[in-house]
């Protein structure tokens, strides 16, 4: 599966506010919650690793990979987009403050690989993060990442 099939339009919002980390994952998990994707359990499941296990989701210098075990509730395969402004701290001093939150959900172990290569090259593509940290719409974000 591709990220383009993954991340629906519907699924990214852009230049979202958010009071603290657990809101940003809220609502980041919300988007896929309100399409079928996840259980609420998901959400509570990403919550609980962050506490436990600290930011280990905050992978580079403002970019979060929100996710869970696929037993922990993922319906299908899927992924959200936030950008967040103001950025927010996630307790990782070397990459806070978060200001691109993915969150993702896989049925599986195998069906998203091809979809976290790309998301890769992506994240290492620096003309590309920040056209779409300067982008305001879903819309402009959608185009930057299905070129």
């Amino acid at each position: 599966m591709r990220l383009v099939d993954m991340l629906a339009q519907q699924r990214i919002v852009a230049n979202q506010a958010a009071d603290d980390w657990r809101e940003a994952l809220g609502i980041s998990a919300g988007l896929l919650l309100k399409d079928g994707y996840i259980t609420d359990n998901y959400l509570q499941a990403i919550c609980a690793n962050h506490e436990q296990l600290g930011p280990y989701m905050v992978i580079a210098p403002g970019i979060c990979l929100a996710h869970a075990r696929s037993e922990d509730g993922a319906l299908k395969t899927g992924a959200s987009l936030l950008t967040l402004n103001p950025p927010v701290a996630f307790g990782n001093e070397m990459n806070d403050p978060v200001w691109f939150l993915l969150c993702l959900a896989a049925e599986d172990s195998a069906g998203h690989l091809q979809a976290l290569m790309e998301l890769t090259e992506l994240l290492m593509d620096e003309a590309k993060m920040a056209q779409i940290r300067l982008a305001d719409t879903s819309e402009s974000i959608w185009t930057i990442i299905a070129q």
